[in-house]
Formats: structure tokens, C-alpha cells, sequence
């Protein structure tokens, strides 16, 4: 048997064994090759890490009325400039904001390094993060921003010919 790590479609047969989705026969040649290949042993036993945190991943729960905010936010008809003219009250408070952060530098610089403390050893883990859906509309909303701000600096090809 060659090694299944020299192609991408041998590859998947390495995914498949990792995920308990191999034919009997098939897994007994490749149990057979990995006895004696360390690089495809190191493969499975990583796909075998996010097997497992995948088994153990939990969804986050959606709020009932998801749907119904997503397309409510999706409805309102508010133009790019109304975002940004609310984001710019932001930017008004950016001095103080500078003068503070100097402030804080400044402090932080007179007091004493914390001692250092020896590295740990890596371990294999996996994480698995999730989305939460008021990050999901939050996206949504940029998306839509930019979108209307790329209409108004690119006009469609089509209305440039006229």
C-alpha cells in the first residue's frame, strides 16, 4: 500500500478511518500501514483530536425570536450615511480617549515587570468556538454598510455607459 498522505484523495481515506467511516477490509490494510508509517499515524491521531471535539461540541441555543429580528433589522432602510453619522460621535471622543490611553501607558511603564515564568508545554487540544446570533446580525449590518457604500463609490458599469 503507498503512503495515503501523497494524494489528497488518499488523504480522505485517512479522514474516513479517523471518523469510523472505513470498510472493514479497507481499515485493515490501513491499520496494516500505519504500524509501520509514523507521518499517517501523526495524521490520524490529529484527526482523531477534532473527531472528539467535535463529539463533545454543543450548539449554542438560538433565541426564539432570531428569525424575526434578523429579518426586522434586514427590513429597516437605513442608509449607510445614518450609520456612519452615528459611528462619527465616536470619533469626537477620540482625543480624550487618546489623552487617556497616554495616561494609562504612562502608568503602566513605571510600575515593575511581573517576574517571567517558564513556558508550559504544549498540549493538543482542540477548541471549537461559536458564533453567537447577535454577532451574526452585527456582521449583517457591516455587510450592508459597505455594500452601499461600494454602490456609491463604484456606480454599476451599466449606468456609466449611459
Amino acid at each position: 500500500m503507498r503512503c495515503p498522505l501523497e494524494t489528497r484523495e488518499d488523504r480522505e481515506i485517512l479522514v474516513a478511518y479517523s471518523s469510523r467511516a472505513l470498510h472493514a477490509p479497507d481499515t485493515e490494510l490501513l491499520e496494516a500501514h500505519l504500524q509501520s508509517c509514523a507521518a499517517c499515524r501523526e495524521f490520524v491521531r490529529g484527526q482523531q483530536v477534532v473527531w472528539e471535539a467535535l463529539d463533545g461540541w454543543q450548539a449554542p441555543a438560538v433565541p426564539a425570536d432570531f428569525d424575526r429580528s434578523v429579518y426586522a433589522r434586514i427590513g429597516e432602510q437605513v442608509s449607510w450615511w445614518q450609520r456612519m453619522r452615528g459611528r462619527m460621535l465616536v470619533y469626537r471622543a477620540l482625543p480624550v480617549t487618546a489623552v487617556a490611553a497616554l495616561l494609562l501607558v504612562g502608568v503602566l511603564l513605571e510600575r515593575p515587570a511581573p517576574p517571567r515564568v517558564a513556558p508550559q508545554p504544549a498540549t493538543t487540544t482542540a477548541q471549537v468556538e461559536g458564533l453567537q446570533p447577535d454577532q451574526v446580525v452585527r456582521a449583517l449590518d457591516e455587510m450592508e454598510v459597505l455594500d452601499q457604500f461600494n454602490r456609491l463609490i463604484k456606480p454599476d458599469s451599466s449606468e456609466s455607459k449611459m
